[in-house]
């Protein structure tokens, strides 16, 4: 490892040690505006060169803009207008883009990995890495319709998806950062003729422990002519500090972030007096649970498996995911969740950060999110309730709160957002499922 990369390391080492104690004043912002700041000091951010108002103006080959409109995209959304020109500018230029869910930054990137690959050449061109199994098969499913009339070959990197000793020759990969790394280092995953190499939900994927040293070393295995692509929800300055060393001269875009946590997302609180008596909320709450779909995040695996367990038992249809369960149980779990044949899913933060499912317009936070140090955690706040008001629809999300600790954890998220917290009833079901219905 050169100097530089050493300097990564440490600079990664610094970041995962660093405390909760900086403030998250850069989650909400004032207003919908794409901010943009490029690399090259010269050149003019608002010039027409750097934004396009259709997906013709990209100079994109037929077979992408056919599956484009096949996938029902019209026109670039506000983060594309900005991003694709940048992206897919020749020479190729890094980019780290701060944009949540449901604004087409997942399209944006896999666009520009898709149009980066040369067909005639059968080996990886393009790699993005992704923190958990569910997001990297969703990645992976909106570039097999994007690229579906293309002849580019595409894998999963994930466990138990590939032979051992067996080299990946597909074009376009997605995968993990630990399996990713595991294969490159046995030469199974060859990277010279990388060309783009992504790091999608970047905070999550820098900022912890193994991932991020992971994601570092697979970095390291690429071209250094290899375009850097970082794309997050939410990029807390101490992790931005080192994403701009991980893709240096990158581009900078950013969609404010307002949007997401409070014009479309309903947030309530329902005050319980004790653990069994959230529970029971919980089932009483289950008709309402099951008008579309919801999501309801506990902390620990073996709450989700408790409730999943109680649940069924006392004759709802629930279903329960999260990291303990093997690859086989995950991805039919969430395959069925997916299609809409399970209406009610129980999980840890396994699927708070960028799973996409149109149908979901209720999450409950039975436990609130906290941080390794045990403080309000207001970034995976954010993800989770953005499960819901997806696309600029109505979403509700409920906050469970039964003790002091419960109650102060969910006053910060109200701070922190500088938006109310409406409190509903625990007692009054006509007046609850008035108020909820009404909000959905």
């Amino acid at each position: 490892m050169d100097n530089a990369d050493d300097s990564l390391t440490l600079k990664l080492s610094n970041l995962q040690n660093a405390t909760a104690d900086e403030n998250y004043s850069n989650l909400i912002e004032s207003s919908h505006v794409v901010q943009v700041k490029l690399a090259d000091l010269q050149a003019n951010p608002d010039s027409p060169l750097y934004s396009a108002k259709s997906f013709d103006q990209l100079g994109l080959n037929s077979e992408l803009l056919k599956g484009l409109y096949n996938m029902k995209f019209t026109r670039p959304s506000k983060i594309q207008e900005r991003a694709l020109p940048l992206l897919l500018a020749n020479p190729p230029r890094n980019m780290i883009g701060q944009s949540q869910s449901g604004t087409g930054k997942t399209a944006a990137f896999v666009l520009t990995m898709l149009s980066r690959i040369d067909p005639e050449i059968k080996a990886p061109q393009a790699i993005c890495l992704a923190p958990t199994r569910e997001l990297v098969r969703q990645i992976l499913d909106v570039a097999s319709q994007m690229g579906k009339f293309t002849n580019i070959s595409m894998a999963a990197a994930v466990k138990d998806t590939y032979k051992r000793n067996a080299k990946m020759e597909a074009q376009l990969i997605v995968g993990t950062p630990g399996t990713t790394m595991d294969l490159t280092q046995r030469r199974q995953l060859e990277t010279r003729h990388v060309r783009i190499f992504v790091l999608d939900e970047a905070d999550n994927m820098l900022d912890q422990n193994g991932l991020g040293d992971h994601s570092i070393r697979v970095r390291n295995m690429m071209p250094k002519t290899c375009q850097i692509v970082l794309f997050s929800a939410t990029f807390p300055e101490i992790v931005r500090s080192f994403a701009v060393r991980f893709a240096p001269n990158a581009d900078e875009i950013a969609l404010r972030q307002e949007e997401l946590s409070v014009d479309g997302i309903k947030q309530f609180y329902m005050d319980c007096n004790s653990v069994e008596h959230k529970y029971e909320v919980l089932c009483s709450l289950y008709n309402l649970l099951t008008i579309s779909q919801s999501i309801i995040f506990c902390r620990r695996k073996d709450t989700a498996d408790e409730i999943a367990r109680r649940m069924t038992a006392d004759g709802h249809s629930v279903v329960s995911l999260h990291g303990s369960l093997d690859s086989e149980e995950r991805d039919a779990v969430m395959d069925a969740f997916r299609e809409g044949h399970s209406k009610v899913l129980i999980t840890t933060n396994v699927v708070a950060r960028g799973i996409d499912i149109l149908q979901v317009t209720l999450v409950i936070n039975y436990d609130m999110p906290l941080t390794k140090e045990g403080r309000p955690d207001a970034e995976t706040y954010l993800h989770r309730i953005g499960r819901t008001g997806r696309f600029g629809r109505t979403g509700v999300s409920i906050n469970f709160v039964h003790d002091h600790d419960s109650w102060q954890q969910m006053h910060e998220m109200e701070t922190i957002f500088q938006r109310p917290i409406t409190m509903v009833p625990t007692d009054d079901w006509e007046e609850v499922e008035k108020l909820l219905k009404k909000a959905m």
